[in-house]
């Protein structure tokens, strides 16, 4: 079994909900374990509230006004992807694969690329150089209800 979607969405709070929700009712239909869907939604909500806050121009009317969501549930692994078109990570950070060191605990933010690697079972975060963009791949192997009708074969 193999489902993927793809989303292109505004850069507004209200649309990370709107791709949480559709991937925990895809994963719910599909017959995933609650517990595994739940780590990935939260991980898709971190992802997606970086893109909304850190992936595009200042300027309203800009060019960077949106970001996009995959998701594919593939046989025993589930992958997303958010990807956006801000100003990417700074060399030799996040982007080369090296997470910033944990905030302090009183911290308000910062916490999202962290709680992400420890969410999912492999984490890639990078950006192209020369190119304008952040991209959040995370994967983790599914784990099935007993009354799955999509489980793979």
């Amino acid at each position: 079994m193999s489902i993927w979607w793809s989303l292109h969405l505004r850069r507004e709070a209200a649309s990370v909900p709107l791709a949480r929700r559709l991937l925990i009712g895809t994963m719910e239909t599909a017959g995933v374990d609650p517990d595994i869907s739940f780590d990935l939604s939260v991980a898709l909500s971190e992802a997606c509230a970086n893109a909304v806050e850190h992936g595009g121009a200042e300027e309203p009317g800009g060019p960077c006004e949106a970001y996009r969501v995959t998701a594919y549930l593939d046989g025993e692994r589930c992958r997303i992807e958010v990807s956006d078109t801000g100003p990417g990570f700074p060399a030799g950070g996040a982007g080369a694969g090296v997470l910033p060191p944990a905030p302090p605990e009183e911290a308000e933010s910062g916490r999202g690329l962290c709680l992400i690697r420890e969410l999912a079972d492999h984490v890639h975060i990078g950006s192209t150089p020369g190119r304008s963009g952040s991209v959040v791949s995370f994967d983790k192997v599914l784990k099935w209800r007993e009354d799955a009708s999509l489980v793979a074969v």
